[in-house]
């Protein structure tokens, strides 16, 4: 999966407690070895949106 394309994903958020970036995802061990293992650079989970979304769209 290409790094710059959890950026701009939904479900990537920072914890502050470990100081590092995660996805929100409640992925299972099967989940993420299909995903990092896949000869597609896609994740299926991926979608579109940021912090600022949905301010505008009001």
């Amino acid at each position: 999966m290409v790094g710059n394309q959890c950026e701009t994903c939904w479900y990537y958020d920072y914890d502050e407690e470990y100081d590092e970036y995660y996805c929100l995802m409640d992925l299972d061990e099967d989940e993420v070895y299909r995903i990092r293992t896949s000869n597609s650079s896609h994740c299926p989970y991926y979608r579109q949106g940021d912090e600022y979304y949905l301010a505008r769209r009001q």
